[in-house]
């Protein structure tokens, strides 16, 4: 069933759906391929690992309509603000690319927040 079928769904709901999960996956295959790459990508492998975690809550929250999905899309921005900050700092493509994931899904949640 797509998204767009379910009732209290709206465009922007489905986008951040979308980019929720889309942000998960960034997360999760950049905090593999940081693994054994020394001490210096901790941070990055938490952080990633935390991001996937709210983001993929959040997605839940909002396929369910819980009252609680607008208060968890302002952390769910916050955190993904600040894995793309640490995303950013390394060379790496894996956290390039995860980055520029972040920032999208940070911004439809903000606009989910704010909704």
């Amino acid at each position: 069933m797509a998204l767009t079928q379910i009732d209290h769904m709206s465009d922007e709901m489905a986008e951040c759906t979308d980019n929720c999960f889309e942000a998960a996956q960034a997360c999760e295959w950049c905090a593999d391929e940081c693994i054994g790459m020394g001490e210096e990508m901790a941070r990055c492998i938490r952080l990633c690992r935390d991001v996937a975690d709210i983001t993929t809550l959040h997605a839940r929250f909002m396929a369910r309509n819980s009252a609680y999905h607008s208060g968890l899309a302002e952390m769910c921005a916050d955190a993904c603000e600040e894995c793309a900050d640490e995303c950013e700092q390394h060379d790496h493509d894996h956290c390039q690319v995860c980055a520029d994931v972040l920032r999208e899904c940070a911004e439809s949640c903000r606009n989910m927040a704010s909704a």
